[in-house]
């Protein structure tokens, strides 16, 4: 295997050589700079070293003992260290920052964001991110129907719904039904499983079942009714676009919790408001 074979990985090179500025790793035919300032104190030729293969600011490959947060096949969550004319670039443990190109990007980023990235060799081959990492998930998760689970939205569909890497790893979405409140790009989300498909991707609902979520749901309704003073200005009859807007709510579960309240004698309705008691 050619060096440049090696690029975004790990492994152990044989020192071939001692320099004033570093050691040479790999042969006599192919070899690769490690820095000085990488360099175990102590190291003689024939020494073994465990190194990551990158590429410098000039595009020469280069050999680090520095922990990369990402390689070759891993999905890791990178913070924007900043924005330029050709896309973002991410802090990844090394003294260069990652290329995350702008045709990679799922959502618009910005500086101090947190987004789920996977490393691939462009056709310059360099090493960059590409947040589009729906291929490179794991469908053989070890959860089922009704556990809880974390993970981070990593793009959105209009026609599906919202797309999560459960534990960063698994292929999991919020279909469109489920999805409700303002996630973005990059967001940790808590969720439970509704379902798991045959090819073991996984639904979530970032809501519990519905005679737990109705408690819930009905406290956020009495808090919001508190800052109207009291009275919310419109009832359960208001279109679901206004209730989504101001309770991240199916205008159903709207329905559910006000309904709850009202069996509690907490609010009474009338034709234009729900008043709290």
């Amino acid at each position: 295997m050619t060096l440049e074979k090696g690029l975004g990985k790990k492994q152990m090179l044989r020192v071939v050589k001692l320099v004033d500025f570093g050691v040479y790793l790999g042969s006599e035919e192919e070899k690769v700079l490690l820095p000085k300032k990488q360099v175990p104190e102590g190291t003689r030729i024939g020494d073994e070293l465990e190194v990551f293969l990158y590429k410098d600011s000039s595009d020469r490959l280069i050999a680090t003992t520095a922990e990369p947060a990402l390689t070759l096949g891993g999905l890791a969550a990178l913070t924007v260290a900043d924005t330029g004319r050709v896309g973002a670039f991410l802090e990844w443990g090394l003294e260069k920052d990652l290329l995350l190109p702008f045709k990679e990007q799922t959502a618009k980023v910005e500086k101090g964001d947190k987004v789920l990235v996977a490393l691939y060799v462009d056709k310059s081959r360099r090493l960059c991110a590409t947040m589009k990492v729906y291929d490179r998930l794991q469908k053989d998760s070890p959860y089922k129907k009704d556990d809880h689970v974390s993970g981070t939205v990593y793009e959105f569909s209009d026609n599906f719904g919202v797309f999560v890497a459960v534990d960063n790893r698994y292929s999991a979405l919020i279909p469109k039904r489920e999805a409700f409140g303002s996630l973005k790009v990059g967001d940790k989300v808590q969720a439970r499983v509704v379902k798991v498909h045959e090819d073991g991707k996984l639904d979530l609902s970032i809501r519990e079942k519905a005679f737990i979520q109705m408690d819930a749901d009905a406290a956020a309704i009495v808090r919001r009714m508190e800052e109207y003073g009291g009275e919310l200005p419109f009832t359960d009859k208001a279109e679901p676009e206004l209730i989504q807007k101001e309770f991240g709510l199916s205008k159903n579960a709207f329905k559910r919790a006000v309904g709850r309240l009202l069996k509690e004698g907490k609010v009474e309705i009338s034709k234009s408001s729900i008043v709290l008691k």
